[in-house]
């Protein structure tokens, strides 16, 4: 075999001296991040969030305590290892110090876990200094080793598993070396150093092996949320389509009609009046743009991402052409502007323009043969819209199914933009439309945005007095 039929390592990844090197020196410079800047690093247990479930039903007065049960349950441990400590021992200085060695750590993992680790350590290195009659168990004895696991235990469950190793691998060696040095000063050795570090190795392997299975439950409930969401998602997408295929086969197709009944209706009757030829031109304009603005409307239902329509947004330089198809019916309509017109924010001019495109089709609809004025105010903190028709001086149509729709949907666009909106009947028979959208000002003179609910400051009969 040849270099040219020379089998290579699929993925191109090299196993061998320099890879094991490689992952040694990882290993290494992720312990020294993990435990020599960790160690100054403040680092505090989580409380519990407000909105957990359990913490609601625990009394008021007791609620931010028992947020922190994590930080208690640390306290007790570190209070339960200095008593387990102390019962057996007299009460002298050299043994309250040693216990404070041993159980100093423990409170510490409350805020600053990594440097309780290296306080531990320090405490099996120095107790017996402290305090020569720990006994010949010593570094193992039961209140030692549950101090100095809970710490262990504690670092690792949120180090690399690199970390875990070393760790293991530290915490074992300098057990060992007091153990041996310990005994060597007197006392026969109970425990030896093999026996401890595979008891310090099982627990870290427990611990990976729990922080593993609860990694997957995360991810597990994770990827079932998503789950829920896409087929949520999708549910939501279908009925919208469904929606929209019935606007679609239903109101395209009378509103079609319409348009091409009023396009063909001139040449149908012989030399037909001119007021004729104009209504019947302004009914297929209208017919027309409804279906516009409903291929519009249903492009964006059907759409993943309603809130990006691509069509262009009325504004407010249209308003002309909604009171032009109102005198074209026969009405009498004016629309009168006041104070200093200026740019306002895309959805202040789209809503404006659907409260006055809304509140037209009504007095068209309910108040027959009705003069109509639309007034714009623009005013220093946003706009204000009144459109005000007269008593009816025809027929009025009957309501149709899901009348006082419009109200409310108008009232709920000025809501949206933190404005208010108030519409009812007058005394001679009329009615009024009022709406005040706030909008502030941009910082350094740019355009102005719309404002948040509840900082309108003037009604909209306010800013069109």
């Amino acid at each position: 075999m040849d270099d040219t039929t020379r089998a290579k390592p699929s993925g191109g990844r090299r196993f061998g001296p320099r890879a094991g090197r490689r992952a040694v020196r990882d290993a290494w410079r992720t312990f020294r991040e993990d435990m020599t800047r960790g160690a100054f690093t403040l680092r505090p247990l989580r409380t519990a969030p407000e909105d957990a479930p359990w913490l609601r039903r625990v009394p008021a007065p007791l609620r931010t305590v028992a947020g922190h049960w994590r930080q208690g349950l640390v306290q007790a441990a570190a209070l339960l290892v200095l008593v387990w400590y102390l019962v057996p021992r007299p009460l002298e200085a050299d043994t309250m110090l040693s216990a404070l060695l041993v159980a100093l750590p423990v409170a510490m993992l409350a805020l600053r876990p990594v440097g309780a680790y290296w306080l531990s350590l320090a405490g099996l290195v120095l107790a017996p200094t402290v305090y020569p009659q720990l006994g010949a168990d010593f570094p193992h004895n039961s209140p030692v080793l549950a101090a100095h696991l809970t710490v262990l235990l504690c670092v690792a469950w949120r180090a690399h598993k690199r970390t875990v190793v070393l760790l293991w691998m530290l915490t074992s060696a300098v057990a060992g070396v007091v153990s041996i040095n310990f005994v060597r000063s007197g006392p026969d050795m109970t425990s030896e150093p093999g026996e401890m570090a595979f008891l310090y190795g099982a627990a870290l392997l427990v611990l990976l092996f729990v922080r593993a299975w609860r990694g997957s439950q995360i991810r597990i409930a994770e990827q079932s949320a998503e789950v829920r969401e896409e087929r949520s998602l999708r549910t939501r997408l279908e009925e919208r389509a469904v929606i929209a295929r019935e606007l679609h086969d239903v109101v395209a197709h009378h509103m079609s009609v319409v348009a091409i009944q009023a396009e063909a209706a001139p040449y149908r009757v012989q030399d037909p009046p001119e007021e004729l030829v104009k209504a019947l031109a302004t009914i297929r304009e209208n017919a027309v743009t409804a279906l516009a603005e409903l291929r519009r409307v249903l492009g964006v239902v059907r759409s993943d991402q309603p809130a990006v329509p691509e069509a262009p947004q009325p504004t407010l330089a249209e308003l002309d052409g909604l009171v032009a198809n109102v005198r074209a019916s026969g009405r009498d309509a004016e629309l009168v502007t006041t104070g200093s017109v200026r740019p306002l924010p895309p959805g202040v001019e789209l809503s404006a323009y659907r409260i006055v495109q809304e509140s037209l089709s009504n007095a068209l609809r309910y108040a027959p043969g009705a003069a109509v004025r639309v007034e714009l105010a623009h005013v220093l903190g946003g706009l204000g819209i009144r459109v005000a028709n007269g008593p009816s001086t025809g027929p009025v149509t009957e309501p149709s199914r899901g009348a006082g729709q419009g109200i409310r949907g108008m009232t709920e666009r000025a809501a949206l933009l933190g404005g208010e909106l108030t519409a009812g009947a007058r005394e001679d028979g009329g009615w009024d439309v009022e709406a005040y959208l706030p909008v502030e000002p941009q910082p350094g003179g740019g355009e102005p945005v719309g404002r948040s609910a509840g900082d309108s400051t003037a009604t909209g009969s306010e800013a069109c007095a």
